[in-house]
């Protein structure tokens, strides 16, 4: 019956842990946190089989809202149901709540943090490594025949030479893995588990030929029920804030945002930056390039600058309420949609467009460590001039230390983003700063 070489079922207690570290450690943006939760989870725990976490993440791929927290739901929810979706959710953000609100509240009591943003500095060039580490992990397995290959390098020419929006890239992998899953299936395929693309890590505790657990198979009662306990709740919240300005505002606008970050939150700053500062003035435009800056360099998705927006909008309630309307959707879209993405992992007519859209997603994650590289190591560099002033060497050497110990070495993530830390905090007060 028990396979001699498969985990053990971890129970949500002991699953607990894993999910706190996670969001402790979280750092290099979404590409960074899928990376982690590959190596952890597939690789060194092997709770899930290769070929089962991509194809959770070709869904969450698709989903608005950010991709790595509703990954974790996801494989939290084939876990442990409902109670392992929430907690693997909520402790993925929940410190970079406390922290981007302690620093909020920090900063508005001093005006600035040089220690901490020195710290950030030796992050920086730690976070190009992470993502490019990310581009080669992902890459390596995801990309299975020369279609995929060509389909990740239209990607990275369309979002980096010719700024197509990335919901379009998404759109055009799905055609093109469509059309490919008729003329080439076999090409189409997402790589296998400990069989496959996971060989060498042994059997998994949820493999390639797993059956779905009882909470996720699909029935309509079920999909109603979800549905309706999310209205019902975000209901409840809208509520509890109704006339309270500017509390009800950020409800309303967070609620918006949220089904409009499809293509992560590059895709939906624009607009965030528009209403909490043109529109409803609840910041100015420094201070949200400040906490940008603090979201970029801190734990869990970049979407968390909501939380900093709302704290210097309306103090820790603000940040609340910014944060609980920005993530409600994700999980309902993981409980609601689960079942039905379980039930498709053998159709190829759905699974081809899914491993095109992940084949895609490697070429946009290249162009984000472009994007990182670009502003660690030309610090003096704009928007109109990305590569104006000078180039940071220290740094560039310090993000090519950081790749190979990842890399070559095989350094925790954690060990390399402290010691990149401590390099840039010793650096800057070398240099008197």
């Amino acid at each position: 019956m028990s396979d001699p070489g498969r985990p053990a079922r971890p129970s949500l207690a002991q699953a607990l842990p894993y999910w706190l570290k996670l969001g402790f450690v979280s750092f290099g943006g979404p590409a960074g946190q899928i990376a982690m939760m590959h190596r952890e989870l597939v690789e060194r725990r092997r709770w899930i089989s290769e070929r089962r976490f991509l194809h959770a993440l070709n869904y969450c791929m698709l989903l608005p809202g950010p991709e790595a927290i509703q990954l974790a739901i996801y494989i939290g929810w084939l876990l442990h149901g409902l109670a392992g979706a929430v907690a693997a959710g909520v402790l993925f953000f929940l410190p970079a709540f406390a922290l981007l609100s302690g620093l909020a509240a920090l900063y508005l009591a001093y005006g600035d943090l040089p220690l901490v943003l020195a710290l950030f500095q030796g992050i920086k060039p730690a976070v190009v490594a992470v993502v490019l580490y990310a581009a080669w992990r992902i890459g390596s397995r995801a990309l299975r025949s020369a279609p995929l290959y060509g389909i990740a390098g239209l990607a990275f020419v369309g979002i980096f030479f010719l700024d197509i929006g990335f919901p379009w890239i998404v759109l055009g992998a799905g055609l093109l893995g469509a059309l490919g899953g008729r003329l080439a299936p076999d090409r189409f395929r997402t790589g296998g588990g400990h069989g496959g693309a996971g060989r060498g890590y042994g059997p998994a505790l949820i493999d390639d030929d797993t059956p779905p657990p009882p909470h996720a198979h699909f029935a309509w009662s079920r999909l109603l029920a979800v549905l309706a306990a999310g209205v019902v709740l975000w209901l409840a919240a809208l509520a509890t804030v109704a006339g309270q300005a500017p509390l009800a505002a950020m409800a309303a606008f967070f609620t918006k945002a949220a089904f409009l970050t499809i293509g992560g939150a590059y895709a939906v700053l624009p607009y965030v930056y528009q209403g909490a500062v043109e529109q409803f003035g609840w910041l100015t435009g420094a201070q949200m390039m400040d906490g940008l800056a603090l979201g970029e360099t801190t734990p869990g998705p970049l979407i968390m600058v909501v939380t900093w927006v709302g704290y210097l909008g309306a103090g820790l309630a603000g940040a609340a309420v910014a944060t609980f309307f920005t993530f409600l959707p994700s999980f309902l879209f993981i409980l609601a949609g689960g079942p039905l993405v379980e039930a498709s992992r053998d159709d190829i007519k759905l699974g081809a467009p899914l491993t095109a859209i992940t084949a895609a997603v490697v070429g946009v994650i290249v162009n984000l460590a472009v994007f990182f590289a670009r502003h660690a190591f030309w610090p003096a560099g704009s928007a109109a001039e990305p590569f104006a002033g000078a180039f940071d060497w220290t740094s560039a050497a310090l993000a090519g230390a950081a790749l190979v110990a990842l890399w070559r070495y095989r350094v925790d993530v954690v060990p390399v983003i402290g010691a990149c830390a401590a390099f840039g905090l010793l650096r800057a007060l070398l240099a008197g700063g």
